[in-house]
């Protein structure tokens, strides 16, 4: 379980970082908004080397399922976009996808 948490808590940080860009570029905002996008990317990069796996790829992979499922709900929380049932279906898939990378038993790496 360390490395769902991990994903969520990247996830939320990387999300709220790309948006201060976004916020900057697209919606007009103060430059400012980039010194905590900066800290977020930083912290998010951080805790994706708390992931459970001994190869960064795999936990990046893995990480790419719950960094969708995150974005659809930033969307809907934040920003008032509501997934239809196209955006469910494939964040479902998109988990389903990460549990086998993450969760399928494998050989000690040799």
């Amino acid at each position: 379980m360390p490395s769902l948490l991990a994903f969520a808590g990247a996830a939320g940080l990387e999300i709220a970082g790309c948006f201060a860009f976004w916020a900057w570029l697209r919606l007009g905002q103060s430059p400012l908004w980039l010194l905590p996008g900066m800290a977020a990317l930083a912290g998010f990069a951080a805790l994706l080397t708390v992931a459970d796996s001994p190869f960064a790829g795999r936990a990046y992979a893995a990480y790419g399922g719950i960094y969708i499922a995150a974005a659809l709900s930033w969307g809907w929380l934040v920003e008032g976009h509501r997934p239809d049932v196209w955006d469910i279906a494939g964040a479902l898939i998109c988990l389903a996808g990460m549990a086998i990378i993450l969760f399928a038993p494998r050989a000690m790496p040799v």
